[in-house]
């Protein structure tokens, strides 16, 4: 198959997925030198999709995994009825991430065999995307827990929000105009 034939596969669009556009608008031809197929590309880029998933569920699962053990804390009691709503929070939170980190591995499982890579990555990509919100969130639910605890007082919640900002800027803001300068380049 031709790169020109696999982008016809009715992808529809401009035929990119994963940050990935085409050159010129015409299915299957790629903007920087990679002469494969859509299928190529989308077992490629499931390939680094799963790395990056690897890297992000295992600290998702110590984290999450440490957030149980809280609650069976002797202290755990003795925390104000805010910090208990926190606390309910952050585990809520935890479990959503999880759900939406693991949510690609399952999602992969469940249509291998349809012919359907391309979607699949891109519907695995949206979950990460989500999931990294969602791990944002939870982060500074448990800064803001842990920091209040230990500071008692509005300190904590000025930490938790330049703490929040430096995350947005690591895991969003850097990527974003990493894509926008690569765009300019095009």
């Amino acid at each position: 198959m031709t790169d020109g034939a696999a982008g016809a596969s009715g992808t529809g669009g401009s035929g990119g997925f994963g940050g990935e556009d085409t050159a010129d608008g015409q299915p299957g031809t790629l903007r920087r030198g990679r002469h494969e197929t859509e299928d190529e590309r989308a077992d490629r880029l499931w390939a680094e999709l799963l790395q990056e998933l690897r890297v992000a569920q295992t600290g998702v699962q110590i984290l999450f995994g440490f957030l149980l053990t809280v609650v069976f804390q002797p202290r755990f009691t003795e925390l104000s009825p805010t910090d208990k709503d926190i606390y309910v929070v952050t585990v809520v939170l935890g479990a959503a991430t999880v759900g939406a980190l693991v949510g690609p591995v399952s999602l992969h499982r469940l249509v291998t065999g349809r012919r359907i890579k391309p979607q699949t990555v891109r519907w695995a990509s949206r979950l990460t995307v989500v999931g990294l919100v969602l791990l944002l969130c939870t982060m500074a639910s448990a800064l803001l827990l842990i920091l209040r605890v230990v500071l008692y007082d509005t300190t904590a919640l000025w930490l938790v929000c330049g703490l929040v900002l430096w995350f947005v800027l690591c895991w969003f803001v850097l990527p974003a105009w990493a894509r926008h300068a690569s765009a300019g380049r095009d």
